[in-house]
């Protein structure tokens, strides 16, 4: 169970019977005509790459192409826009991640809640990675901060995807105020920025979710540091979690994919719609693809996700306080 230190896991339990049971009675969806999938990242981030790897494997299914849109911008108002004004008929969804319910708590409270959205359906949760430039010779979490310490201030430039507040932000800002260094946070619009960024010797360490940076450690053009996860990354054993460096951030902080839409759905197509994608997921090309990316597959569908939904606001409420950014 994924995440063992909170709430969620009675969620995930309680919502594969109910998600079985909705399945058997749910017809198969068949949208009439293309499905647009809203991304709130540009192309080649994490979302995206997961989107355009699953569209494969649904495309066939429901009979439809799925036209991708990276609508990028706002830390993700653009696309939040785009998906409200949308019709709730199963044409327009979007990819939602963690960073949305931050967001809607911190620069986007007042603008978008979640429940001006239907939460359709859960797929994966990612673990952060911490990384290094080979030149830095950091090797480990205990060096990163023994160098915050040595600089005036206690402080280190870190890179990662989005603006103060981003789930990446506030990974690494539990880890600064757990080990007493300082952050100056640098937020990118995409990963593959934030890797150049690290590659270039701009930022002194940077976050990122595995997927997008596998290549560029295993052809060692970055080194990792550390693991925010419970488990040591399939695809980088080499890289050990926070906890066996001896740091108890939260592993239960992690990245997630889900499905989300318009509000107002009605709860018979959203069922559909979710098992659709889940079906997705069962394809040998989609499932090989997580064991790369070292993603924890999730099943959950409309009920559960909504649920969890409401679950994670709080957690993530309450790290944002934590860290200063909300009252």
């Amino acid at each position: 169970m994924i995440f063992s230190g909170m709430r969620f896991g009675l969620v995930v339990v309680a919502g594969l019977l109910g998600t079985q049971a909705a399945a058997q009675a749910a017809e198969a969806w068949q949208p009439e005509g293309p499905v647009n999938l809203v991304l709130h990242t540009g192309p080649g981030g994490a979302s995206d790459i997961f989107a355009r790897t699953l569209a494969r494997s649904l495309e066939p299914i429901i009979g439809q192409p799925l036209v991708m849109q990276n609508a990028q911008g706002g830390a993700g108002a653009v696309q939040m826009a785009q998906i409200a004004r949308s019709q709730p008929d199963g044409l327009t969804l979007g990819v939602n991640t963690m960073s949305h319910f931050t967001a809607m708590l911190g620069n986007l409270s007042g603008t978008f809640s979640p429940d001006d959205f239907t939460w359709i359906a859960a797929f994966q949760f990612d673990p952060h990675i911490v990384m290094a430039s080979p030149e830095s010779s950091l090797t480990t979490l205990d060096e990163m901060v023994a160098k915050a310490k040595d600089v005036p201030g206690g402080q280190l430039t870190i890179g990662g995807y989005g603006s103060a507040g981003s789930v990446q932000h506030l990974a690494m800002s539990m880890l600064a105020e757990e080990a007493g260094f300082a952050i100056n946070w640098v937020g990118f619009d995409s990963t593959p920025e934030v890797l150049t960024a690290l590659m270039g010797g701009h930022v002194d360490a940077a976050i990122s979710n595995p997927g997008p940076a596998l290549p560029f450690l295993e052809s060692d053009r970055v080194v990792g540091l550390g693991v925010l996860g419970h488990d040591r990354l399939e695809a980088v054993p080499e890289v050990p979690i926070f906890a066996e460096q001896g740091y108890q951030t939260n592993p239960d902080w992690q990245q997630l994919r889900g499905l989300f839409g318009p509000g107002g759905m009605d709860p018979e197509l959203t069922q559909q719609i979710a098992d659709a994608f889940h079906q997705a997921q069962q394809d040998e090309e989609f499932r090989a693809f997580e064991a790369q990316s070292g993603v924890v597959s999730s099943d959950m569908g409309p009920e559960e996700y909504a649920a969890y939904v409401q679950q994670i606001n709080d957690v993530a409420a309450a790290t944002m306080r934590n860290v200063g950014l909300i009252q």
